[in-house]
């Protein structure tokens, strides 16, 4: 990764003027969409209270101006968020590394969510963006924005139907294929999370999704995490000493909870997030640097993640098989 110093010569030299020249859209995004506000309110004041035809009607009238203004402000997003990704996102990105693929409109597909094992709930959709694949010191990884939702339906006593949609998960979504096939599941989950909990049930030693817990020879990390396995042999030489150590500072440097799991060749991370990452801000001041700063230091993440877990070493090469034999 590249230094703080070149990020910011990268925002002065070539993002910051590039985000001055799309400016006036969006400014005319931002007109456009207050007006539709206003005149969406406007409408639901004139047919909730007033009563007469005339009146009425007039409602009708602010209801027709917001749907316009509302179609005019999304037609420029669509244009703007476009120009967003390609000039700003992707130039991000190639600083990290010039070699990574970025597809700002694809996402990891549902087989591989469900395959990771992390969020076992069946779910109904399953969408996202800002795809970039790579590989780093030999290991070949793939992330993208993920939200998963569940859909729910019920219906009332005259029989009208409602659909609700939840969120499963919503976030960061990766993972990493290796050289090895790994025979059994580990998962590491990270302690202060309702989901997990309710998940685990109330005996925690043991869980129907996750496996029974292994327990591991560092306290701190065991404050911020549990670690469950299909095999206590296996989860203990995956999860060595030194990947501990590492996911404890990351956690510490980057204040994300983080979930994990080992399965057959591959390694998955998530990490919620409740707001979209890589989107433009349509907001009074638009885009400053500390928002490029942030932008860049989750793309960097995935990076240091597997750099820093040392994810490339012998735990998943063909050795193991021997060394466990």
């Amino acid at each position: 990764m590249k230094t703080s110093v070149e990020l910011k010569q990268l925002y002065e030299n070539e993002l910051k003027p590039q985000l001055e020249s799309m400016e006036n859209m969006r400014k005319y995004i931002k007109r456009w969409r207050n007006l539709a506000i206003v005149a969406a309110v406007m409408a639901y004041g004139g047919f909730k209270y007033l009563t007469y035809w005339s009146n009425i009607a007039i409602g009708i009238i602010f209801l027709i101006a917001a749907i316009f203004c509302a179609i005019k402000a999304l037609i420029r997003y669509t244009k703007y968020r476009a120009e967003f990704k390609e000039e700003v996102v992707r130039k991000v990105i190639q600083l990290i590394n010039p070699e990574y693929s970025y597809k700002p409109t694809a996402h990891i597909d549902s087989f591989t969510f469900t395959r990771s094992g992390l969020f076992p709930h069946k779910f109904d959709r399953c969408t996202g963006d800002d795809m970039i694949t790579g590989s780093i010191e030999n290991v070949p990884f793939k992330f993208s924005e993920l939200k998963i939702e569940q859909k729910k339906e019920t219906r009332d006593s005259d029989g009208n139907k409602t659909t609700e949609w939840s969120t499963l998960f919503r976030g960061i979504f990766f993972y990493a294929e290796f050289n090895k096939n790994i025979e059994n599941s580990t998962f590491i989950l990270p302690q202060s999370d309702k989901k997990v909990t309710n998940l685990l049930g109330k005996e925690k030693s043991k869980s129907k999704y996750y496996g029974e817990m292994v327990k591991l020879e560092n306290p701190v990390f065991e404050q911020l995490f549990s670690v469950y396995g299909s095999s206590q042999q296996e989860a203990r030489y995956v999860i060595t000493p030194v990947m501990m150590e590492a996911i404890v500072n990351l956690y510490n440097h980057y204040k994300l909870k983080m979930y994990f799991s080992f399965k057959a060749d591959s390694v998955y991370c998530a990490i919620p997030f409740n707001k979209n990452l890589f989107e433009p801000k349509i907001g009074k001041n638009g885009i400053q640097y500390e928002d490029i700063e942030e932008m860049y230091m989750l793309f960097g993440l995935i990076e240091t993640l597997i750099k820093e877990m040392n994810l490339n070493t012998r735990i998943w090469t063909k050795e193991f098989k021997q060394t466990t034999l």
